[in-house]
């Protein structure tokens, strides 16, 4: 298991924490410019207050007392007042500053603009004289003016950002840890149970108590679930037949051995008979011949393809009109006239391979279309990149959908009576032992094709992967 601090469950956390505080710096920005619009209003609205409590005074004068108290509560150097009915009025002022650093115009600011104006406060020197304009929000109609100092607005929405980080880092946290449990028990738990699992398995595949207990969720982590134990329950059986195959491959290659030396001699005994002047004895000669050689073959086939490990190429030029020529003459119904046997391959066309191994796949192919009952087989090539496809096409019957679901299994997948299904084993797996591949192309009541592809040097395979 990985460390505490580079687990699932931590990376969940942290990220957690850190979306929700990306989430509240973008909440911070509109609630501070917020914060600093209202108490500018609030200002504003304690400004008219002031003006209305000097005009309720007799003849509308205060003394200096009363007027830097009231100036006082509002926090400003000088309060005016626009009366829609007599015009401008200054009626409070005192210890006026020498200049006026930024003129603000409540009524005039965008969304924008409150935002750039917020920040400008937050992270400016705190110390400007700001004119502040709006309208008093206790009529509506009245425009009030303040003249202020922008420290108390600076010092109060540096208190509010605190605030409201502190809030946030609660927030986070709290969202964190609700999120983390979710996810720790909805997803990492299982996570966390599926990998134990699967290292228990790898230990011992073959243990059918170590498949993957299914917890009966619907979720995508009940079909994880379900198609691990499936691939656990399909490797498990594999593991079953490779082990009873191993064991009667063992048995069936020592019975091979024998039963070949046996055939051997019943085969020179048969010679005998077809030398017979019997009419009778002569044609069960031919048949019993045949027979015996159907089965030598099947011996030697079935040795051969145990004995045999993986494929040790001895890499050459090799040229495969040439090649695929040699092919055709000798194979036994080409040689007779029975079948026809065209190479459309262009000449000079040449590929990098084993040139022994490729005649064996080249004549695996052609001897199965032969003995498969077909009377032609064309061959043509195409290069395609830094490949080679050949293609092999006959005339014969077809295979049967049976054999088409195991084609390239060996002992299986024999189209015809009394094969053995190695032929096209052989074939693919020499394919790709050379970076290639065979395949079924089509297989109809016209013919069938195969396709068989090459890379035209093993150093373009080697830069292909």
């Amino acid at each position: 298991m990985p460390p505490p601090l580079r687990s699932l469950s931590a990376k969940l956390l942290l990220l957690t924490v850190a979306f929700v505080m990306m989430a509240e710096v973008l909440i911070f920005a509109p609630s501070v410019a917020r914060f600093r619009e209202t108490y500018l209003t609030q200002r504003l609205a304690s400004a008219h207050l002031a003006i209305l409590a000097l005009e309720g005074a007799p003849d509308q004068m205060v003394g200096a007392d009363l007027e830097a108290e009231l100036l006082k509560h509002v926090g400003a150097y000088l309060v005016a007042l626009e009366d829609p009915k007599v015009g401008r009025r200054l009626l409070l002022s005192i210890d006026m500053p020498p200049a006026i650093d930024e003129v603000v115009d409540l009524g005039r600011m965008g969304f924008f603009d409150k935002l750039g104006a917020a920040f400008v406060t937050l992270l400016g020197p705190g110390d400007r004289i700001l004119r502040v304009l709006g309208t008093s929000p206790e009529d509506g109609v009245s425009k009030v003016e303040i003249v202020l100092n922008e420290a108390p607005l600076r010092r109060e929405m540096i208190n509010f950002g605190y605030r409201v980080l502190a809030l946030s880092l609660a927030i986070s946290l709290f969202t964190a840890a609700l999120i983390y449990l979710s996810l720790h028990l909805l997803l990492v738990r299982p996570l966390r149970r599926m990998t134990e699992n699967m290292m228990a398995f790898r230990e011992d595949p073959e243990n059918a108590e170590r498949f993957m207990p299914l917890s009966g969720r619907s979720d995508e982590v009940g079909l994880a679930e379900a198609q691990l134990r499936e691939m656990q329950e399909a490797l498990w059986a594999s593991l079953h037949q490779k082990a009873r195959l191993a064991a009667v491959g063992v048995a069936v290659t020592k019975i091979s051995h024998d039963l070949r030396n046996i055939l051997s001699t019943a085969s020179l005994m048969s010679d005998r008979l077809a030398a017979s002047q019997d009419p009778d004895v002569k044609r069960s000669a031919g048949t019993l011949m045949t027979t015996l050689d159907r089965a030598i073959n099947l011996c030697r086939q079935t040795l051969n393809f145990t004995r045999e490990g993986p494929a040790v190429l001895e890499l050459s030029r090799v040229d495969l009109h040439a090649l695929i020529d040699e092919v055709g003459s000798e194979l036994p119904a080409s040689l007779a006239g029975e079948a026809e046997w065209r190479n459309e391959v262009p000449a000079g066309v040449g590929v990098e391979a084993d040139r022994a191994q490729l005649y064996r796949v080249f004549h695996n192919l052609g001897l199965n279309a032969l003995q498969a009952g077909a009377t032609a087989i064309v061959l043509d090539a195409a290069r395609l990149d830094e490949r080679l496809e050949i293609e092999l096409t006959d005339n014969g019957p077809g295979l049967s959908p049976r054999a088409r679901e195991r084609l390239f299994q060996p002992f299986t997948a024999s189209g015809r009576s009394g094969g053995t299904g190695l032929g096209l084993a052989i074939a693919r797996e020499l394919a790709r032992a050379h970076g290639g591949d065979l395949e079924l192309r089509r297989s109809d009541a016209a013919g069938t094709c195969f396709r068989l592809t090459l890379p035209l040097s093993q150093a373009s395979r080697q830069a292909a992967q």
